[in-house]
């Protein structure tokens, strides 16, 4: 009996998630075993692409050529019910090859509007950099609200809305750099690696075995642009505590005191981490955020929207070392 009165209740008690995340959990995981079925590694680029898809963000993915960039976005479309166009920039591209224009239909006497490929859900976009200053700025408006004016009219994207762009960043010749306007208008940039020496054998297997089959026809699409609504909605939800909040700001607001870095970044990136961190948490069949989720997120968020002071860009410290630092510097709440 006195120990039935000395026990603690809670011991008894099963602890559930507010949020059923276990749909969207299972779908990510599917999506994951679609991706594998011919991506070798690459479980970071897999991870920050699927939770900007849950985030409702743009990427910029930047890698030598070869590791995987643009087949992994097309993959990923093939996962996903959605339309899907493919842009490749060159220096002779003009922003009405991206977004359309005004044809005179002689029937009618009048002009009518041809849409251009931007008018899709997922928009890979290959070698962003190498179109001029005059093609990227036609982005600006329809990556931040999603629409697209057009002799006065406007024309709403349709949703899920997101852009996939890839660069190169060791070729610079016949390149355009992105302005930092631009960039910061992309929720995450991921740099891919070179595989490992397992992950190269394992890759050359895989070729091997293909013969005359190609790539694509094992994916399956899994979801639809409902679903990845309703996933949002669902991430939207996701619950962030207060001293959360203050951890994101301060890591943020680092960035803009720091004296290795020349540019700090703008509240557009808090509201990234945030977002960004919501879909971590969900992805991990949680419906609270975490220290690490926010941890995680920072580093894609924040390392294209700083810039390195000249002196120790020369000493070789990248917008990545300092963020980490900054991360490190910046007390956790309990």
């Amino acid at each position: 009996m006195e120990e039935q009165i000395n026990q603690d209740p809670s011991e008894n008690l099963e602890f559930k998630n507010r949020l059923d995340v276990s749909e969207l959990q299972e779908a990510v995981n599917d999506i994951k075993n679609q991706l594998k079925k011919v991506i070798v590694g690459q479980k970071d680029m897999m991870d920050l692409l699927i939770v900007s898809l849950l985030a409702n963000g743009h990427v910029l993915i930047e890698g030598v050529p070869g590791v995987a960039k643009t087949i992994t976005a097309k993959l990923l479309s093939r996962t996903m019910d959605v339309d899907f166009s493919r842009i490749q920039f060159t220096p002779d591209l003009m922003p009405s090859d991206i977004l359309g224009t005004s044809v005179f239909n002689a029937k009618t006497s009048d002009f009518e509007f041809k849409k251009g490929p931007i008018f899709s859900s997922m928009i890979l976009i290959d070698e962003i950099n190498r179109a001029p200053a005059k093609t990227q700025a036609a982005l600006f408006e329809v990556m931040e609200e999603k629409q697209v004016t057009i002799d006065g009219e406007t024309y709403k994207m349709k949703e899920p809305f997101i852009v996939l762009a890839t660069q190169n960043p060791i070729e610079q010749e016949g390149t355009y750099r992105l302005p930092e306007a631009q960039l910061d208008r992309f929720l995450f940039k991921i740099n891919v690696e070179y595989p490992t020496g397992e992950e190269e054998l394992e890759i050359i297997i895989r070729e091997q075995a293909l013969q005359n089959a190609t790539k694509f026809e094992k994916i399956e699409a899994i979801i639809d642009g409902a679903k990845i609504e309703k996933y949002r909605a669902l991430v939207n939800q996701i619950k962030l505590e207060e001293n959360l909040l203050k951890y994101i700001a301060n890591i943020v607001v680092n960035t803009r005191s720091n004296s290795f870095l020349y540019l700090g970044a703008s509240p557009r990136a808090s509201i990234a981490i945030l977002k960004a961190s919501k879909a971590f948490a969900a992805i991990a069949g949680r419906d609270f955020v975490t220290p690490e989720d926010i941890k995680r997120a920072s580093i894609p968020v924040l390392q294209h929207r700083v810039i390195v002071t000249p002196e120790r860009e020369m000493e070789g410290l990248t917008s990545k070392q300092i963020i980490e630092q900054i991360i490190e510097s910046v007390e956790i709440p309990r």
